[in-house]
């Protein structure tokens, strides 16, 4: 699956939000500067046309819908970036994280059942 930029990966997160928008309703979502209204259309079908989105016709405007959810988008971007900064080692990840104090007890002991609870 293709990386995306910047700009559209914060397109990408504003549709799985929304789910369904026209390309007014993602402007309306940016928060600080937005980008121009024929900027941001733009980006929309360039990732339509990477096959990130999908539309509807309504008339002469269209609304937008993911067509890969952000899951399936993460997923191998997930790995290779545990696989470059981590060695392929989940427990780097996990103490990388418990290091920095960006994961709690109670968020370890959820891991541990998530994973105790697995079959």
């Amino acid at each position: 699956m293709e990386k995306l930029t910047n700009k559209e990966e914060e397109v990408m997160n504003i549709l799985w939000k929304l789910e369904k928008a026209f390309v007014k309703e993602v402007l309306s979502e940016y928060e600080g500067e937005k980008p121009h209204y024929n900027t941001l259309s733009t980006i929309v079908r360039n990732l339509e046309d990477k096959g990130f989105v999908g539309h509807e016709a309504f008339g002469k405007t269209h609304r937008y819908y993911p067509k890969v959810t952000r899951e399936e988008y993460r997923k191998p971007f997930m790995s290779k970036a545990i696989d470059t900064y981590f060695n392929s080692n989940y427990k780097n990840v996990v103490s990388f994280f418990a290091k920095e104090e960006k994961i709690s007890v109670d968020e370890l002991k959820e891991i541990i059942k998530l994973i105790e609870n697995r079959d």
